[in-house]
């Protein structure tokens, strides 16, 4: 179902990492030049990130002028909200690869959108159909179900309709389950939830929680597949091993 690409994420997704964890690190808040040096970046490359981050909700400016990981900055980092932790991460992916990014869990035996970050350029998917009906046709859903164990999989499909969202869609469950037991670590729909639309996914664990990490892109921009798919598989390493969970 994909390929791995031969090369890493393009700097600036690297570069928002590395100024974010800077951040996450200096809890009380830290002048953009100390962010800079903790990151090891270039004073001018962290200026022109400071713009999209602040503007996203990333980082926070303080009254004294500090910066901080976005979120109430008063709360203490272990204690801020789930959307304010993982936003980092999908506006990161929405403004390099220009595309909606979503993040997904599962949790009560069921697929939820934990969070969507789009924008004027970048619009999400039209959700016609609500995630908890529509993960055997979405990539974000059959990434959380592949991960799934048999048993939490056999429930999953007996309480949900494979309904038929657009000729693409998979109904058949048995065509579903060979194409979930594929070893390849990252699940793409090719507008089985929405005519004109593809998506590609991979999976994170906030602990023992499942979820997916994904984006939608127009079906005529599937040449960007193999870059995006490295970008992906990055950010899912990135958040499973807590940067932005807190952990």
């Amino acid at each position: 179902m994909g390929d791995r690409a031969g090369h890493g994420p393009t700097p600036p997704l690297k570069h928002a990492f590395r100024l974010m964890e800077a951040a996450a690190a200096h809890e009380g808040g830290a002048t953009l030049e100390r962010l800079a040096r903790t990151a090891g970046l270039p004073f001018d490359e962290a200026r022109r990130l400071l713009r999209p981050l602040t503007r996203d909700g990333s980082l926070h400016r303080l009254e004294d002028g500090g910066l901080v990981l976005g979120g109430e900055p008063d709360g203490g980092h272990a204690a801020w909200d789930l959307v304010n932790r993982v936003r980092p991460a999908l506006a990161a992916l929405r403004d390099e690869l220009s595309a909606a990014a979503y993040l997904t869990f599962y949790e009560d035996g069921e697929i939820r959108i934990a969070e969507i970050v789009d924008g004027p350029q970048t619009p999400k998917v039209d959700l016609r159909v609500g995630f908890e009906d529509a993960g055997h046709a979405t990539a974000l859903g059959k990434c959380v179900l592949r991960e799934l164990d048999d048993d939490a999989r056999a429930d999953y499909l007996s309480r949900h309709t494979l309904a038929d969202l657009t000729p693409r869609t998979i109904t058949h469950r048995e065509e579903l389950i060979r194409q979930l037991e594929s070893p390849a670590p990252v699940v793409m729909d090719r507008e089985e939830y929405d005519l004109g639309t593809v998506c590609i996914a991979v999976p994170v664990y906030d602990g023992a929680t499942l979820g997916s990490l994904g984006i939608s892109f127009r079906a005529d921009r599937m040449y960007r597949a193999s870059r995006v798919r490295e970008s992906l598989l990055t950010s899912a390493d990135q958040l499973t091993r807590g940067l932005l969970f807190g952990r």
